[in-house]
């Protein structure tokens, strides 16, 4: 059974955070989104325990904190590590995804140019996880 989830998207570009919203919004507005602009600005954000992600959609290449970085200080965190974190993000670079992998995302999707497979990408990458059974 699909369910909404509570999405924390860490994105700094903000035609990709319009880009993200659009497709949520053509998914019947079920799942709320939470913006953060970096990995700092994320963090900060799940310092309030009344924040509680089922998933994070983090972008990579950002200012301040990158996504790397905020992978780290994530899976430091006992009870936040387990929170499945998604890439999305225009690296191809392998050492990137091996680098994100080993450090324990759950999945890992470069955008797509085009804007009719970015809406298609994005929007299976939702509805797997509003189908799957550890979000709760």
């Amino acid at each position: 059974m699909s369910r909404p989830l509570n999405i924390l998207l860490v994105e700094d570009d903000a035609i990709e955070v319009m880009k993200f919203n659009r497709v949520v919004k053509n998914m019947e507005g079920r799942h709320k989104i939470l913006e953060a602009h970096n990995g700092e600005d994320a963090l900060n954000i799940l310092k309030d325990r009344e924040v509680n992600p089922d998933i994070i959609v983090l972008d990579l290449n950002m200012p301040k904190l990158n996504g790397i970085e905020f992978l780290r200080a994530i899976k430091k965190d006992e009870s936040r590590r387990c929170i499945p974190t998604i890439i999305l993000t225009t690296s191809t670079n392998y050492s990137d995804i091996k680098e994100c992998y080993n450090i324990g995302i759950a999945g890992y999707v470069v955008k797509p140019l085009k804007h009719d497979e970015y809406m298609q990408s994005t929007t299976k990458l939702i509805e797997y996880w509003s189908n799957n059974e550890l979000i709760s």
